[in-house]
């Protein structure tokens, strides 16, 4: 219950017990196509005790479709990883790897990050 307490939209306290509420969701927007999409790979260590992952960063739409491209990512690389908090992240440093396969899907507004 208090996962939806966060999600309320307009109203905070009613002492009517028939109030019903209304919720945002995270995934309000629909997916773009790949070629509007503009993702940043970038190569991180911090708190991941020096080991390092890649991160796809910039995804506009629903979950299940940055679920989808983050499966394609990791089969292709022949890795493991995860989809959290809006990011893609794949396990070791395959930047220039991810960079190529996603200018190959088609998100032709893909760049590089930092460093």
């Amino acid at each position: 219950m208090s996962k939806n307490k966060k999600n309320r939209q307009g109203l905070v306290f009613s002492t009517n017990p028939d109030q019903e509420y209304t919720y945002q969701s995270e995934d309000e927007e629909d997916t773009k196509g790949p070629q509007h999409q503009k993702l940043y790979v970038t190569i991180d260590r911090k708190q991941r005790r020096g080991k390092e992952v890649t991160l796809v960063t910039g995804f506009i739409g629903h979950s299940d479709d940055l679920k989808a491209l983050g499966k394609m990512l990791k089969s292709k690389c022949g890795v493991g990883g995860a989809v959290k908090d809006r990011e893609i992240i794949i396990q070791g440093n395959n930047r220039d790897k991810v960079v190529k396969l996603l200018l190959d899907a088609g998100y032709s507004q893909t760049k590089k990050s930092g460093g």
